[in-house]
């Protein structure tokens, strides 16, 4: 095993395996339902969701394929994609928008007449950085399509919600609502060595019980340390080219270039790491969550 010799109790949920076990899995569906419920905070109650592939390809050979971090639809058939972000794309907007596309189009009905009517769809992107063209203090952004002369929404069937989580500063002592309550144990979960006084709902139960590192097995425990890895490692990259972009000034350029190298190099680490993932036998679909690579390359190695 690869221990390093973790010290904290609970996992990081910023980390690719940590969030996909936490919200992506069957066995803890009541975590992602309790955690949609105070996003929506009444507007909606959602009680059922099932899982839907998070592998896009496009709709013919050659196009990009969509690979999302979680994936669901409610009992209303709508369609709701939850998305991790550790850190800031140079066009995430964009990225944004070419996801909303594929629970759009896979609800067209092929075959038959069809009138066009679509479930809604819901785009959450939870954004460990804060994004440069937004100068609002506000953490929470609900984005809908807008009439821009009268401000009314003008399609209220696509919503996209960014969570700016560096601009959430609420105490414990601080947390008024549920949804609060679950901004504070997203950016705070590894921090913790016990469950705040604040955090008593039973919601909760089940995400501190899945999220406490002791409790995993050898074959779990090794793949949230290689994901651990690849996170701490992801985050020193971009952090060590942003400092010497800082300090070089008009160098900048080269720093960036320098940052996309190691990237590369990181996805050499990557694929190593998946290699021997494959070698202990873990499953190609949790070798792709630790690791963020395909599962077609995984296989591949």
């Amino acid at each position: 095993m690869c221990s390093e010799g973790l010290r904290e109790r609970y996992v990081n949920p910023y980390t690719d395996f940590a969030f996909k076990l936490l919200f992506g899995t069957d066995l803890n569906k009541e975590v992602l339902i309790g955690f949609l419920n105070a996003l929506f905070n009444g507007e909606q109650v959602i009680e059922d969701v099932t899982y839907l592939n998070t592998e896009h390809l496009g709709s013919r050979e050659p196009e990009r394929r969509a690979v999302f971090d979680v994936y669901c639809q409610n009992e209303k058939g709508e369609k709701i994609l939850i998305e991790m972000q550790k850190g800031e794309q140079q066009f995430f907007k964009d990225r944004s928008i070419y996801y909303s596309t594929y629970p759009i189009r896979e609800q067209a009905i092929k075959g038959e007449i069809w009138d066009y009517e679509l479930k809604a769809v819901y785009i959450i992107g939870i954004l460990n950085f804060t994004l440069d063209d937004v100068k609002s203090p506000q953490f929470y952004h609900e984005v809908k399509l807008m009439e821009t002369s009268t401000h009314e929404v003008f399609y209220d069937k696509l919503t996209f919600v960014y969570l700016e989580m560096p601009k959430f500063h609420k105490t414990e002592q601080e947390l008024e609502t549920l949804f609060d309550k679950w901004m504070f144990v997203l950016k705070n979960l590894s921090r913790l060595m016990e469950r705040p006084t604040a955090l008593q709902e039973r919601v909760f139960n089940r995400l501190f019980e899945a999220a406490e590192i002791a409790q995993f097995s050898p074959d779990k425990l090794y793949a949230y340390e290689e994901s651990l890895k690849v996170y701490r490692d992801w985050n020193n990259v971009i952090n060590t080219a942003i400092q010497k972009g800082e300090a070089m000034g008009e160098a900048r350029g080269e720093a960036r270039g320098r940052a996309e190298g190691r990237v590369e190099g990181e996805l050499i680490k990557a694929r190593n790491i998946a290699r021997n993932l494959k070698n202990i036998g873990l499953p190609t679909s949790e070798i792709a969550t630790v690791t963020g690579l395909p599962i077609d390359e995984i296989n591949s190695l």
